[in-house]
């Protein structure tokens, strides 16, 4: 059974408008205008089980809007989708049971009065989870998210990067098989962030579960997702591996080296330099001369560590946004 099948996805929308003014506004209460948005246009992609998948795009792009499509928050203008074999906006209770949606932005729901262990019992009931079970997913994600010191807390008492972890928790309690995370370390600071993504990877390795998601930090995508699909104005630009991507929009890649004694001349004639300090140099190379003067660097100085990187993510997903793939 696939995760996730969507076929020629589209959604659209009709939004108000009027000019600015008085008298504008005063006719719009007699004599509404729309325009139409399409927010969707033929969306398609398959997701298999297990897999993490990074779905990025510009802001408006279509991210969120296909997000609550998958999790039956909306009901799509046409197309076919399929999660775990259900329609999500039928939101049937059996299906509901087997997915989370997650975003950054939301804070965690229920009385801000409640303990963190209140609220992770009353998701148990909700969602109706025997309390072997509950007591299995709650050592793990102690594990996984450190809640042990939260539990006893307030909501009201957690900050940002807590509540991230609680809401996660809440979401996880009743271990969905498929993850729809929208902007996950979206306000975290960095250590908070990496501990995100630690989560992630290892509940992933765990469980086995399907995960889609959303951010507009590369460092998420990079460290969390092998393939990428790419959207902007609502169509699917690039789908494939997230290498691939680098490689088609990038010519170049960057040779980090290290050396003893006096090398400037020799590195400047080899590459561009784009980086040097102190015996450090960072040269920008074209991909097919890479080996070349890989081999010209090690002859011709003591080099004492050498790398060749991809170029930073965020340059090449700006390049796609900017330039398009086609």
């Amino acid at each position: 059974m696939i995760g996730v099948e969507v076929d020629e996805l589209t959604m659209s929308y009709r939004v108000p408008v009027r000019d600015g003014g008085l008298r504008a506004a005063l006719g719009s209460l007699v004599r509404r205008e729309y325009r139409a948005v399409q927010a969707l246009d033929e969306v398609s992609f398959r997701i298999e089980p297990g897999e993490v998948v990074g779905f990025i795009g510009p802001n408006g792009a279509g991210k969120t809007t296909t997000m609550k499509i998958l999790s039956g928050i909306l009901h799509p203008s046409s197309g076919r989708v399929r999660v775990l074999a259900n329609v999500p906006w039928q939101r049937r209770s059996g299906f509901l049971k087997r997915i989370a949606f997650v975003r950054g932005s939301q804070p965690v729901g229920g009385s801000q009065e409640l303990t963190v262990m209140d609220s992770l019992e009353y998701q148990r009931l909700l969602y109706d989870v025997p309390r072997a079970a509950f007591g299995r997913a709650l050592t793990t994600l102690e594990e996984l998210l450190r809640l042990g010191p939260l539990l006893d807390r307030q909501l009201r008492a957690l900050s940002l990067g807590e509540r991230m972890r609680v809401g996660l928790a809440m979401a996880l309690i009743y271990q969905p098989e498929v993850l729809f995370l929208d902007e996950p370390t979206i306000g975290l600071d960095v250590t908070a962030a990496t501990l995100m993504r630690e989560f992630v990877s290892d509940y992933v390795a765990q469980t086995g579960a399907t995960v889609l998601l959303t951010s507009h930090y590369m460092a998420d995508v990079a460290s969390l997702c092998p393939r990428l699909i790419l959207i902007d104005h609502g169509r699917v630009e690039y789908d494939g591996p997230l290498a691939e991507l680098s490689a088609r929009l990038s010519p170049y890649k960057l040779i980090r080296i290290a050396a003893r004694g006096d090398g400037d001349a020799v590195v400047h004639e080899l590459g561009e330099v784009v980086e040097s300090s102190d015996g450090l140099w960072v040269l920008r190379v074209p991909r097919d001369e890479v080996a070349r003067t890989t081999s010209q660097l090690l002859t011709a100085l003591e080099v004492l560590d050498l790398a060749v990187e991809e170029p930073p993510l965020e340059k090449v997903i700006d390049r796609a946004y900017r330039e398009g793939l086609r």
